[in-house]
């Protein structure tokens, strides 16, 4: 990307994240979408901890452009954002062969009623609304990645 672009791209894999789930999070890449940075760089965090590589999107452009670039395998998206909003980001994805199947998360400070049916229709997978609880998140992630942590396994 441009230098001084909006969009930042940038890998944060935590190898010790990678181990500690027996690496099957190795390769797991989520693109984070939302025109508030400090979440953004919240979620970042908090995904790299579990062992996630994250790419980071301020904006609806910028995360179509990344979308493309950097391939993730799921997409944590803000609705509401300035010029091009998460709908419209979803319908430019979900209508490309390159990124249709990726599965998207939404978030969103409107209730959840108020966008849960359009967002489905649309392809998004599951939505949350603003504030939510991360380990929520965290376990949405880990299901729509088929990265369930086999906490109840019983071992003989």
């Amino acid at each position: 990307m441009a230098a001084g672009s909006r969009a930042t791209v940038k890998e944060n894999a935590t190898r010790t994240g990678q181990q500690r789930r027996g690496g099957e999070m190795a390769g797991k890449r989520i693109l984070i979408v939302d025109d508030d940075e400090s979440l953004v760089k919240m979620l970042a965090s908090s995904l790299s901890a579990e062992g996630f590589e994250t790419c980071e999107a301020l904006g609806g452009m910028s995360a179509i452009k990344s979308a493309y670039a950097s391939r993730p395998d799921l997409i944590v998206l803000d609705v509401r954002m300035p010029l091009v909003d998460g709908f419209r980001v979803v319908e430019r994805l979900k209508s490309s062969t390159r990124t249709f199947r990726i599965p998207i998360l939404f978030l969103s400070a409107l209730p959840k009623e108020d966008i849960e049916e359009k967002a489905l229709r649309l392809g998004v997978s599951c939505c949350f609304a603003k504030p939510f609880e991360i380990a929520e998140l965290i376990d949405c992630v880990h299901g729509l990645l088929g990265t369930e942590l086999k906490r109840y396994a019983v071992h003989a």
